[in-house]
């Protein structure tokens, strides 16, 4: 027997620290200034500043909000009782978190390095240099995600034993002019984000079988995913994502849908329909022993909000604060082998079906 649902009583903010430490950002591209800078001043944690080898870049950004720019990586590194928010690409992951001080916290951009092979290499690095680190799959600290959690753990679902997730969007690849020439694009790059958080709700599948390719009017890799997590016979997890239905806004989705035994719910990601602009997130419940569908209030977006909950879980374990590290690297390092496992897939011939008989 579940409590009373309550959507207004649904967790959707991760506690603060109660002296959070300054933190270091390496890198001074478009996410910094989109959602790492504005989470950080919305959380009141003090940015003590952020270095890129552009420095010019580097200094513009800083001057925009407020902070220093570093004039060296050294000098970065120096900085006493950081936290250190590594927004750089995932081939210079490794080069960095090699020299951060021992012991050091540390937050570092998704996917964690470029591929399997990278993220080992990342993870013992981490161990080596027993550091407290942790990787910015932060959809999982987006306030609809955590309140989706919460009601998961309440019970008002039920056992889940559905996943879908639905994605039929026009994606601005131009945005990102790096991607163009990545081997891999969808799955690492995007599509990451929503195994990481199926993986948070079910745990780690069996298995997976997924097939990702490209579109005609794009040079990037890849574009188009369809992926089916195997859950055993009781749990069924599909994604269907396109970032090629760019024929207007009217039949384009971002959604997911979670079914259980007792009840079911509906996520709208609504940051990635008319990217970057965006539209509201959306979150609704049909709970168990409920007769209607119910609305929960959100307090915040995926950007910025999801970047202020994930900061404040690693402020709070460097301090002692928090027992438990939401996707260390540890854990994120099992996103990375499901990732991995899905371009396998992918890669792998299909199973064949067996030709019309000859007459």
């Amino acid at each position: 027997m579940t409590d009373r649902f309550d959507p207004g009583a649904l967790r959707q903010w991760w506690p603060k620290p109660s002296k959070p430490r300054p933190i270091v950002i390496f890198g001074a591209g478009s996410i910094v200034g989109d959602a790492h800078l504005p989470a950080y001043r919305k959380a009141g944690f003090p940015v003590a500043g952020l270095y890129d080898p552009d420095h010019a870049k580097a200094l513009q950004l800083a001057e925009t909000w407020g902070t220093r720019a570093y004039s060296s990586e050294d000098e970065a590194l120096a900085t006493t009782d950081a936290i250190f928010d590594l927004a750089t690409p995932p081939a210079a992951h490794a080069a960095i978190l090699a020299k951060l001080p021992t012991g050091a916290a540390a937050l570092i951009q998704k996917p964690m390095g470029s591929d399997l092979e990278a993220a080992t290499a990342i993870l013992e690095i981490c161990r080596t240099r027993q550091l407290k680190a942790a990787v910015n799959f932060q959809l999982r600290f987006a306030p609809m995600m955590l309140a989706l959690q919460d009601a998961i753990a309440k019970g008002h679902l039920g056992e889940v034993v559905d996943f879908d997730a639905w994605l039929a969007l026009a994606t601005p690849w131009g945005l990102w002019p790096f991607l163009k020439g990545l081997p891999r694009i969808e799955i690492a790059m995007h599509s990451i984000h929503y195994l990481d958080l199926v993986r948070g709700l079910l745990g780690n599948p069996r298995g997976v079988h997924a097939k990702t390719i490209g579109h005609p009017n794009h040079e990037v890799a890849q574009t188009r995913t369809a992926a089916i997590l195997d859950y055993g016979d009781r749990v069924r997890c599909v994604l269907s994502v396109n970032h090629d239905h760019d024929f207007g806004r009217k039949f384009q989705a971002c959604e997911f849908r979670i079914s259980g035994t007792l009840g079911a719910a509906y996520v709208k990601l609504g940051v990635n329909l008319d990217y970057p602009r965006g539209e509201p997130d959306e979150l609704w419940f049909r709970p168990a022993g409920g007769n209607d569908w119910v609305s929960v209030p959100l307090e915040g977006a995926w950007f910025p909000d999801a970047f202020v909950n994930r900061m404040a879980n690693l402020q709070r374990f460097a301090t002692g604060e928090d027992q438990e590290l939401i996707g260390s690297v540890e854990d994120a390092w099992q996103t990375m082998a499901l990732v991995e496992a899905a371009y396998q897939s992918s890669a792998a011939p299909a199973t064949a079906i067996a030709p019309l008989p000859r007459q």
